[in-house]
């Protein structure tokens, strides 16, 4: 189905690109809206409080509906959200239109997962889903750094205008793409809710936090790390950036294809490898080449986890998949938020624009030894290594 995969990877592409191009367009908002830069920041942490918020309300209040209407109305929504945020006459509006275009983003993931997941045979589902997030990874290459040059040259608006439109799309691509599925089976929320009872799941969705933390400690300072501490010019970040999110597309593709053929031994892997590269990149950001180079690496290994955690905590509760796998990008934002926060306080603290690096190279390893940790709890009971979930039941009409 890789047309279906497709429209899936349209939507991901947009929402990675309205999620990200407000990082760099705060100069640009906080004039127009006439407010400090650090004011204009919190229309970040709106759009996260979304997702947070988000991602287990709305799929659970989907859960009776077929997984292709789910679909089509969060994309609907993520739709509305970024037309009214171009549209948002002041900070305070802006607020609360960001906040409404994070609510969707977890929860079509989430589905969006198992739907991914359906549409393939089992030996398939991390490459299917690998897939999907592939946009996301595409949006750091082209939706972001053109977004924020539309933005800069047209005003802000236009980009959300843009992301507006590439919803639209969206909502038409699976509307004709993706099979159409039964409606689901009648569950009550408790049932669906009693998946986060066990202790398992939650030492996954750890993983998760910690594992990813380790990226947004670098992710959230690279910019300073390469001008500061690596001596690139600024007209240089941004073709830096596009070289990050060219790793991390490769990345995506890697970590996809080998979850398929290990997911455990691929989930030490990618998480021992985040250790390493880290480790090298810091050393290594002195020499414009070498760190260029780093920063490639740590693309490909950062989130090669992406599929690799995605599949991973779907595993631990096949029955509620679409509840646990929207819940990986609740915490994924976290890790967001958190990865920010610490690498932030270790510049603060005199430690250089490098601490960011090595501390995310600790947390990475902190991440492998959790991973061990509930692989091993689990490996004499069903910690299965390959993905089985409740999947839709699709047909061949459209």
């Amino acid at each position: 189905m890789p047309l279906a995969l497709a429209a899936l990877a349209l939507a991901a592409f947009g929402i990675g690109t309205t999620e990200f191009v407000v990082m760099g367009l705060l100069p640009t908002i906080a004039h127009d809206l006439d407010v400090s830069i650090p004011d204009a920041g919190y229309l970040v942490s709106a759009y996260a409080l979304g997702v947070v918020i988000g991602a287990p309300l709305l799929t659970l209040a989907a859960r009776r509906l077929p997984a292709k209407t789910t679909l089509l109305s969060l994309m609907g929504l993520f739709t509305v959200g970024n037309i009214a945020t171009a549209l948002a006459p002041d900070e305070p509006v802006m607020l609360v239109t960001r906040f409404v275009a994070g609510l969707p983003h977890g929860a079509f993931f989430g589905v969006g997962a198992v739907v991914a997941a359906g549409m393939v045979s089992a030996d398939r589902t991390a490459k299917a889903v690998s897939m999907m997030f592939l946009g996301l990874a595409l949006a750091n290459i082209a939706g972001v750094p053109l977004g924020t040059y539309l933005g800069t040259r047209m005003g802000w608006r236009s980009a959300f205008v843009v992301v507006a439109v590439i919803g639209v799309l969206s909502v038409l691509a699976i509307a004709v793409l993706i099979p159409r599925q039964e409606k689901a089976a009648p569950t009550r929320a408790r049932d669906e809710l009693a998946v986060f009872r066990r202790g398992e799941v939650w030492l996954a969705l750890g993983t998760v936090t910690v594992g990813f933390a380790s990226i947004f400690t670098v992710y959230s300072y690279v910019a300073p790390l390469l001008t500061e501490a690596g001596g690139f010019s600024s007209a240089s970040v941004s073709w830096l950036l596009v070289l990050l999110g060219v790793g991390m597309t490769v990345g995506n593709v890697i970590g996809g294809r080998a979850a398929d053929r290990a997911l455990i031994p691929s989930l030490y892997t990618a998480l021992a490898a985040l250790t390493v590269v880290l480790v090298l990149f810091a050393l290594a950001v002195p020499l414009k080449v070498t760190a260029a180079i780093g920063l490639f690496a740590a693309g490909v290994a950062g989130f090669s986890l992406g599929p690799i955690m995605q599949t991973f905590i779907m595993s631990k509760a096949p029955d509620s998949a679409s509840l646990v796998s929207a819940s990986v990008q609740s915490a994924f934002n976290i890790a967001n938020s958190l990865g920010a926060y610490l690498g932030g306080l270790t510049i603060s603290a005199g430690l250089g624009y490098t601490s960011p690096v090595w501390l995310g190279a600790l947390l990475a390893l902190v991440g492998l030894v959790m991973a061990v940790v509930v692989t091993t709890a689990t490996r004499h009971g069903q910690g299965p290594e390959t993905l089985s979930v409740r999947q839709p039941q699709l047909n061949n009409q459209k």
